[in-house]
C-alpha cells in the first residue's frame, strides 16, 4: 500500500496511491492515517492535478545512521545523529544551499517511518512499530563534518527531502538504491550491503530514546560523493518505492 500526502484546491489530504506508474490516482483518506487509521473515501484525483508533499513531517525527530554501509568500517553498534523536522521538504521542492558550506553532497537512502510509540523494542517485534518506508536524500555539508557535532553539516533547512510516498509493505533485505545528479549516476548500492539491518537500527534507536509516530530513521547511504551546485537536479530511486527528485539553488 502506498500513502501520499498532498494538497489540491488549497486543502491538505492524505491519500492512497492507486494505479500503475505514470497513471497514478490518489484516493483521499479520511483523516490522518497515523492516528485515525486508513479509511479511504470515494474522492480521487489524478496525480498530475495535485501537489505532492513530504509524505510525513516528523512530530519530533529525524534519526540518521552513521557509517552503516560497506566501504566504511562497521561501528561496534548502530550509531546515530539527529536532524530537526525543519530539514524535511517534499518531492520536487527546491533546496537552498547553506551559505556557510562549499561542499554539499547528495546521499540517497531508504527511510523508515515509525507508526507507533516505541521504546526498547525487541528485534523480533520491530515490524510492529514500522508504518512504512520512503525515499530520502540526506543532504550533507561535507566540509563541515569535522565539526564536533554534525548540526551544521546535517541540520540546515531543506536537507532532508522525503517522498514521493510511503510504501507500507516492503522487504528491505535487498533493495537497490541509485542516486543521479543531472542524469549521471553518482551512487549505486543495495541494502544487503548495510552493516546493520533496518530491524537492528530501529531496535538500537529505541534503546536510546522513545520513538514517536511519524519519526523518520535514515538507514545510511552507499558510497559516492558529488558536490552540488545551483541548478542541479538530484534523483534518488529506492527499488520497490519510487523516485524522489530535488532541485538545488544557491
Amino acid at each position: 500500500m502506498r500513502i501520499a500526502r498532498f494538497t489540491v484546491n488549497n486543502e491538505l489530504h492524505f491519500g492512497l496511491v492507486e494505479g500503475d506508474a505514470g497513471e497514478e490516482t490518489l484516493r483521499v483518506l479520511a483523516g490522518d492515517p497515523f492516528y485515525s487509521g486508513i479509511e479511504p473515501t470515494g474522492t480521487t484525483y489524478p496525480i498530475d492535478q495535485v501537489r505532492l508533499l513530504a509524505p510525513i513531517i516528523p512530530r519530533s525527530k529525524v534519526i540518521g545512521a552513521i557509517a552503516n554501509w560497506a566501504g566504511t568500517e562497521a561501528p561496534a553498534s548502530p550509531q546515530f545523529f539527529l536532524k530537526p523536522n525543519t530539514t524535511v521538504i517534499g518531492p520536487g521542492d527546491p533546496v537552498t544551499l547553506p551559505e556557510y558550506s562549499e561542499a554539499v553532497s547528495a546521499e540517497g537512502e531508504l527511510a523508515v517511518v515509525i507508526g507507533r510509540i516505541a521504546k526498547s523494542v525487541p528485534l523480533e517485534r520491530v515490524h510492529e512499530v514500522i508504518f512504512g518506508y520512503t525515499v530520502a536524500n540526506d543532504l550533507t555539508a561535507r566540509d563541515l563534518l569535522e565539526d564536533r557535532q554534525w548540526t551544521r553539516a546535517k541540520g540546515f533547512d531543506g536537507s532532508t527531502p522525503l517522498g514521493p510516498w510511503i510504501e507500507t509493505d516492503l522487504d528491505t533485505d535487498s533493495l537497490n538504491i541509485t542516486t543521479w545528479v543531472d542524469g549521471d549516476v553518482v551512487q549505486e548500492g543495495n541494502t544487503s550491503e548495510m552493516h546493520y539491518s533496518v530491524a537492528e537500527q530501529v531496535a538500537a534507536a529505541s534503546e536510546i530514546f522513545t520513538l514517536l509516530p511519524g519519526d523518520v530513521l535514515l538507514t545510511g547511504t552507499p558510497a559516492g560523493i558529488s558536490v552540488l551546485r545551483d541548478g542541479n537536479e538530484v534523483e534518488v530511486e529506492v527499488e520497490g518505492i519510487g523516485s524522489l527528485v530535488t532541485r538545488v539553488r544557491d
